[in-house]
């Protein structure tokens, strides 16, 4: 049995991520800062971490080494308007999302077999969003860090690639507005805001065995808006 290690694994994209490797039949470590023992624990081994946390994610790597498979998933965002935004704000990105990242995945390279795989987790995002250069910035930063880790772990066969989320269905969304939730589905190409398992699908593959032969590379999982066009209205098919 493959062990994989999941952070920011409470709720949202990362549970789905956790609940996906498990019912594939990973050995599932499950770290987050939040208290997640009761709703996991059934799937997987929880601990409570925090990925800028150096010496603890070291620990709890040893203790489950070798591994197999780590999903960089742990992350922050907020909205402000970029003549607002603060150094603390950038700071506090980069934190997480870029140097947590760069922690797990460099203490986990350590004690990963060869041929193993690490998944970033970064955001449609990367390519520009409104109110949010801090988390652009830090999810483009994680972007070119999976391109570079790809070329220094090649020789190792450990494959590095990220999945890059667009709009999903976690708590993100609903701390925006109902306008913003509106305006944001409609630039929906499919006409659907994406859910958990669309994204924990795309990681599972890239995580799987399966996967012998792609490296270096962003996969958006978007449901189109990435190309840039609105939904319009259904067409009928002689299909139907």
């Amino acid at each position: 049995m493959e062990t994989a290690l999941v952070t920011g694994a409470a709720r949202g994209i990362g549970r789905g991520i956790v609940e996906r490797l498990a019912g594939d039949g990973y050995r599932v470590i499950a770290l987050d800062r939040l208290d997640i023992v009761h709703e996991l624990s059934a799937i997987a081994e929880t601990i409570m971490a925090d990925v800028q946390d150096r010496a603890g994610i070291a620990a709890i790597m040893e203790r489950f080494a070798p591994l197999d498979v780590i999903v960089n998933n742990a992350g922050i965002t907020s909205t402000r308007r970029f003549e607002d935004l603060t150094e603390q704000d950038f700071r506090d990105n980069f934190d997480v999302n870029t140097l947590g990242t760069f922690i797990v995945a460099q203490e986990g390279a350590r004690r990963m077999r060869n041929g193993g795989r690490i998944v970033n987790i970064a955001s449609r995002s990367f390519a520009g969003a409104p109110q949010m250069a801090h988390y652009v910035a830090s999810k483009a930063a994680v972007v070119g860090l999976t391109r570079a880790m790809a070329i220094d772990l090649s020789p190792r066969d450990i494959r590095v690639n990220a999945v890059a989320p667009g709009v999903v269905d976690t708590d993100m969304l609903h701390y925006m507005t109902p306008e913003r939730q509106a305006a944001m589905l409609g630039w929906q190409l499919l006409g659907r805001i994406g859910q958990p398992e669309d994204i924990a699908r795309a990681v599972a593959f890239l995580a799987s065995k399966d996967n012998r032969y792609i490296t270096g590379q962003v996969l958006i999982v978007d449901g189109g808006r990435s190309l840039g066009q609105g939904q319009l209205p259904p067409e009928p098919s002689p299909y139907n």
